[in-house]
């Protein structure tokens, strides 16, 4: 099967400057462990790298430093970091983009922004920008920010939006599992309802902390894939912020409070169960796991 991974991450706090890393995270993830995660080895692997969230002066440096080593790595498009309220500075951080071709989208991390920030008259100007330039935009936000999304989709139709993560629905534990939520399955599907929208099964993991089951993940897979039509879908491993959680058991390596840790089997783990539900389904995994990305990043 072919495997273009829609959502990697890469990071050196030794080469960039990041605010957010801890605990486990605060580590280097890069080529060598990047090779250690890998799928099986007759699985032919390609990637799109997600901005890691830097400090925002060192957004173009993360782009140079990944395009420097995206050959080795497989990575073969960007979606680069970017303030998209800056105004006149928003113009010209996107203008220096366009010298590296493999940018193909950008990021405004949005799920710790105030509501409303990306409706604002700034915001809605710099994704005009973004739409002009032929490039996606992804959304990372909360599922309470779902509504806004959509709104932000009805300004700027022509603008490819991908849905990080499914919205970040509240999931539970494989121990202690939710049900997906009347208020985010309403505001999923309105989304959906825009046809530049589409959706990444991505995050789910993390957003269980790393302690999930396929069992308790297919309601949420079930819905976004009911809502946005299985060809608006596309998969990702949110390696490696979802390979963190609790300790797999016979780890040798797993820190002795029970703090949670790097799982190195998560990434692999991830990509069969979402295998399998699509399989039940009866949904194209080519396109799960390769079409849909291609397209939509204009790979």
């Amino acid at each position: 099967m072919r495997i273009l991974d829609s959502h990697l991450h890469l990071w050196d706090p030794e080469v960039l400057a990041y605010t957010w890393l801890e605990g486990p995270l605060a580590w280097r993830f890069g080529d060598i462990e990047l090779e250690h995660a890998r799928l099986d080895a007759a699985t032919a692997e390609r990637a799109v790298f997600v901005q890691a969230e830097t400090a925002e002066d060192d957004f173009l440096a993360e782009v140079r430093w990944v395009a420097a080593q995206a050959e080795r790595l497989g990575v073969v498009g960007i979606v680069a970091g970017a303030r998209l309220d800056r105004g006149t500075d928003t113009t010209v951080h996107l203008e220096s983009l366009t010298a590296e071709p493999l940018v193909v989208g950008v990021r405004h991390l949005l799920q710790g922004e105030p509501d409303g920030v990306m409706l604002s008259s700034a915001f809605i100007s710099g994704a005009r920008e973004v739409a002009a330039h032929g490039w996606t935009f992804d959304a990372c936000v909360r599922a309470a920010q779902l509504p806004d999304v959509a709104r932000l989709s009805g300004a700027i139709p022509e603008l490819r939006i991908v849905l990080d993560h499914l919205g970040k629905p509240e999931v539970g534990t494989a121990s202690a599992p939710r049900t997906p939520s009347v208020e985010w399955e309403r505001d999923l599907a309105e989304l959906a309802r825009h046809p530049q929208v589409f959706c990444k099964v991505s995050g789910l993991p993390a957003e269980a902390g790393g302690d999930w089951s396929l069992a308790q993940l297919e309601p949420f897979l079930d819905t976004a894939a009911d809502v946005f039509g299985p060809e608006r879908l596309m998969w990702g491993s949110d390696w490696p912020v979802s390979v963190i959680g609790p300790a797999e058991p016979g780890d040798p390596h797993a820190p002795a409070d029970g703090a949670p840790t790097y799982q190195p089997t998560a990434r692999s783990r991830w990509a069969d169960a979402v295998a399998t539900w699509a399989s039940s389904r009866g949904i194209d995994r080519d396109a799960l796991f390769h079409g849909t990305a291609t397209s939509v990043y204009s790979l």
